[in-house]
């Protein structure tokens, strides 16, 4: 696939993958647009890729995403890329931030997509590319919100593929690994095969010059969750959740 002179618009742009991913798609001759909540942030963004544009938008807000597509106007492609993340168990749930990871990461991809879809399917083209999670495949320890928001937006896209074959608008769904961002800086456990988002952007950008609908990366540790789904439940929650000891309570151990 040729970017030069394609307008792309990355919704979620202003640090890490999607900025990453800008400047890949500016040095392979596209325009790009950059959109993200934080405009101080964004402009800096806008400053390091060429010929970009900068439009805020909150991906929580339809009123901001309908603002921004009629700011735009017409478009080559669109790649949704942002996300929220914190941490989550079910023991140590926070309302507001599962809610907002659920809000951002699943249903502010739908959002933007139903916003975008009737132009290219009027047109009969158009590129959307959306960004899942190898967290997404199953449900994990410790990924409360994140791994159910990815799970909805793999989910999502796999419909939007299915519905858009044969008409033109090309789906595809890129799941990254670990990525070295401001997000994973949260984790206080070991990340196998961390990528920095240069490298997480090259896999991205691979993705959209071909025909294929999704890649999973990196590949060796992708193998992990996609033979996962292959798994019994019994087999897969006793390797990935193994049970935990139930600590005795005040009342027990004073009875003892």
């Amino acid at each position: 696939m040729n970017f030069a002179g394609k307008r792309y618009w990355l919704v979620g742009a202003s640090d890490g993958l999607g900025l990453a991913l800008a400047q890949a798609m500016a040095a392979e001759g596209a325009d790009v647009i950059l959109s993200a909540r934080d405009p101080n942030r964004l402009a800096v963004a806008c400053g390091a890729v060429p010929r970009a544009s900068a439009v805020v938008v909150d991906v929580a807000n339809s009123d901001s995403i309908n603002a921004a597509v009629a700011q735009i106007g017409k478009l080559d492609g669109v790649v949704f890329l942002a996300g929220v993340y914190w941490p989550m168990t079910a023991q140590t749930v926070d309302a507001g931030q599962l809610e907002a990871m659920c809000d951002v990461n699943f249903t502010g991809c739908a959002r933007v997509m139903a916003a975008v879809l009737p132009a290219m399917v009027a047109r009969g083209e158009g590129h959307l590319v959306i960004t899942g999670s190898l967290s997404g495949f199953r449900g994990l320890p410790g990924a409360l919100g994140y791994a159910a928001s990815k799970a909805g937006v793999m989910a999502l896209a796999e419909s939007l593929y299915a519905d858009l074959r044969g008409t033109g608008v090309r789906v595809q769904l890129g799941n990254p690994g670990f990525i070295r961002t401001r997000l994973t800086e949260k984790n206080d456990f070991s990340m196998p095969f961390l990528m920095e988002p240069e490298q997480a952007a090259a896999e991205m950008l691979a993705l959209m010059k071909t025909t294929h609908f999704k890649r999973s990366f990196p590949t060796v540790f992708s193998w992990l969750f996609r033979g996962s789904q292959f798994l019994p439940d019994w087999l897969y929650y006793r390797i990935f959740a193994p049970l935990k000891p139930r600590k005795l309570t005040e009342a027990k151990v004073k009875e003892g």
